[in-house]
């Protein structure tokens, strides 16, 4: 009896399930994300330039390095924030902006001189300047963990200064 109801049924579809905390962060989440990124630059390939693709797709290569360097399957929380910052909203924010404008305006030059292409340049450097940064910095957390975990094994398993 669905024909008595027709102009009373709601047809739009159920919202998406919201997305469990526990696994939010995760390195798989976090990969996930990043691919879905590769994905949205790689179907926009044909309306940005060359060089901002191949800087974007650098951008994501350095947050694919990072993700990979969570061994143990956990990251550092302030890792995983700026993963967070440059996948879901700093670099899909840069791209879309550029991605909106008029193409007959990318080259002309606003009030400060520079064009729209040469912003959106200068914008994918400093990000990926940012996640360069944050590699490093990942890095060396890694090297500062080694060599702490080996400070702790050598004071458990060596000699006691309070030994006679």
């Amino acid at each position: 009896m669905t024909w008595f109801r027709r102009g009373q049924q709601d047809d739009t579809p159920p919202p998406p399930p919201a997305p469990d905390p526990a696994t939010e962060d995760t390195p798989a989440a976090l990969l996930r994300r990043q691919w879905e990124l590769v994905q949205f630059i790689n179907r926009n390939a044909g309306k940005l330039p060359v060089e901002a693709v191949v800087v974007s797709r650098g951008i994501t290569d350095t947050i694919r390095e990072v993700i990979d360097t969570a061994s143990d399957g956990d990251l550092d929380i302030y890792a995983v924030v700026s993963i967070n910052g440059i996948v879901k909203d700093y670099l899909p924010t840069t791209l879309r902006t550029y991605l909106n404008l008029d193409p007959h305006l990318t080259d002309k030059a606003g009030p400060s001189g520079r064009t729209p292409r040469a912003a959106l340049r200068e914008q994918l450097d400093s990000l990926s300047s940012a996640a360069g940064d944050l590699l490093q910095a990942t890095r060396a957390h890694d090297v500062d963990a080694i060599f702490t975990q080996g400070n702790f094994l050598q004071t458990k398993f060596s000699r006691s200064d309070l030994d006679l």
